[in-house]
């Protein structure tokens, strides 16, 4: 982790974070989403990630329904027993007023708020990754639209499918 100084003034520090998770939400802040604090902490890994909140609270309103916490819960525990790492995907989020895309596959059983899917955040680079459902709930758009759950998403293909059509084609195509 580093520190980048745009000017004299204290606002204008940007931390740079070597982990790819922390790295995609400074992106997100440069790309002009607003009402972003982004804070460092090192986790039990000890790698540096972020920490989003919208105006000092984080969003209370749910990206995804019970039925598909559940699908995700019982993904996660297959994950975690390594009986199955090619899931299909549950849920698929995005940003209305944005390019960024989550689909989800699992959650992690044991905090319940670490889901692991595909992250497309619109510059190009989609890839798997793991990202807290709190901190994609505390997250604005650029004309304050938060994420929100495609209601209509239908997983037709396993995540590794997924994630090659995106890395073809640059970002998620369906």
């Amino acid at each position: 982790m580093f520190d980048v100084r745009l000017s004299s003034k204290a606002e204008s520090l940007i931390r740079v974070f070597t982990d790819f998770r922390a790295c995609a939400f400074v992106l997100l802040r440069l790309c002009g989403y607003v009402g972003l604090r982004l804070g460092a902490f090192v986790g039990r890994r000890e790698s540096a990630s972020a920490a989003l909140q919208v105006r000092g609270r984080t969003a209370m309103t749910p990206l995804i329904t019970a039925d598909e916490r559940s699908r995700l819960l019982s993904n996660g525990q297959a994950r975690a027993a390594g009986q199955d790492t090619d899931l299909q995907p549950v849920v698929r989020l995005f940003t209305p007023d944005a390019h960024a895309t989550w689909v989800l596959a699992s959650l992690d059983p044991a905090d319940g708020d670490t889901a692991h899917g595909l992250i497309d955040l619109g510059i190009g680079m989609p890839a798997l990754g793991t990202m807290k459902l709190s901190d994609l709930a505390a997250i604005v758009g650029p004309r304050q639209q938060p994420v929100m759950r495609d209601r209509y998403f239908q997983p037709v293909r396993r995540l590794s499918e997924y994630l090659r059509l995106a890395e073809d084609n640059g970002s998620i195509t369906d």
